[in-house]
């Protein structure tokens, strides 16, 4: 899949989250990359920041959180099917900008369920 195509349903993703956290994301950025450094095949996403449980009001964050996508191991996990693509990358986006929000992993693989369940 052409990079374009990809980053656009990164975000088509990132569009249908619910207002309510989209309107939270702050000082974040989504970068899509072909793959993590060092390679890792298993890894589709990667969240790098502290998350908003663990800030602090006296803290300065200047610098952007960042998430990253992973494009050609999303596309390998998918083997290549679009829709399972298109799956893929929004159970992944979904999933990075829960550790955004400080979740654990018990509560992503709930949030996980749930946005596959609403995206079928």
């Amino acid at each position: 899949m052409k990079r374009a195509e990809f980053e656009k349903l990164v975000w088509e993703a990132v569009d249908s989250l619910p207002r309510f956290f989209k309107e939270r994301l702050q000082n974040i950025m989504i970068v899509v990359q072909d793959e993590p450094d060092p390679p890792d095949e298993t890894l589709l996403g990667l969240y790098e920041g502290v998350p908003l449980t663990e800030r602090s009001v006296f803290s300065d964050q200047i610098r952007p959180d960042i998430i990253y996508i992973f494009q050609k191991n999303i596309e390998s996990v998918a083997q290549g099917d679009p829709n399972e693509i298109r799956r893929q990358v929004r159970i992944t986006v979904i999933h990075e900008i829960g550790h955004y929000f400080g979740l654990d992993e018990a509560q992503l693989a709930a949030l996980e369920d749930e946005s596959d369940a609403s995206a079928q």
